[in-house]
């Protein structure tokens, strides 16, 4: 087996899981918590399902009648953007193809939603202390938000290897 296809088997196996646990959730969201705005505590209040449409993008982003074109739009160029990055990592890369595909599968999982439906992306993750709520939420979202922090991290790591590299090469050729 080589690291090539290893790097794949990650990437993908990370991106369709997302997809389908993305899909899975949001239909058992909205066939389970309506009606919309309405939350129903799983832990306490703290950690509450609360079904909501979003037809805007992180944050309840909006640019108006244009938002699901726009937004889809934007994530059909992440997913461009992903798979490249992806086919450009090297062998053995597994953190980085596991960061690729956590963010790729959130990107269409939340892409999807916008295909399917004019109301949005179902959201209903609901997390906070009282009337201090984090915004709603869901597994694509979560997918992409940790592919972003493993990707970082990632990236922190190889500049850190990088400097470290050319100091060494640097102090080799002093006198």
């Amino acid at each position: 087996m080589s690291s090539t296809n290893h790097n794949g088997r990650v990437f993908w196996t990370a991106a369709v899981l997302v997809i389908v646990l993305d899909v899975i959730t949001k239909a058992l969201a909205v066939r389970y918590l309506l009606p919309e705005h309405v939350p129903h505590d799983i832990v306490g209040s703290v950690v509450r399902f609360t079904l909501a449409f979003n037809p805007g993008a992180a944050f309840s982003m909006s640019l108006g009648d244009y938002s699901r074109y726009a937004f889809g739009l934007f994530a059909l160029i992440a997913l461009v953007v992903l798979w490249w990055l992806y086919r450009q990592s090297k062998p053995g890369e597994v953190v980085r193809a596991l960061s690729l595909g956590l963010a790729f599968g959130g990107a269409a999982g939340n892409l999807l939603d916008r295909v399917r439906s004019a109301a949005g992306v179902v959201d209903f993750i609901d997390i906070g202390v009282g009337d201090v709520r984090f915004w709603t939420f869901n597994v694509a979202d979560s997918a992409v938000t940790v592919g972003a922090i493993l990707l970082a991290w990632v990236l922190w790591r190889e500049d850190r290897r990088t400097l470290a590299e050319a100091a060494a090469e640097a102090a080799a050729r002093e006198p």
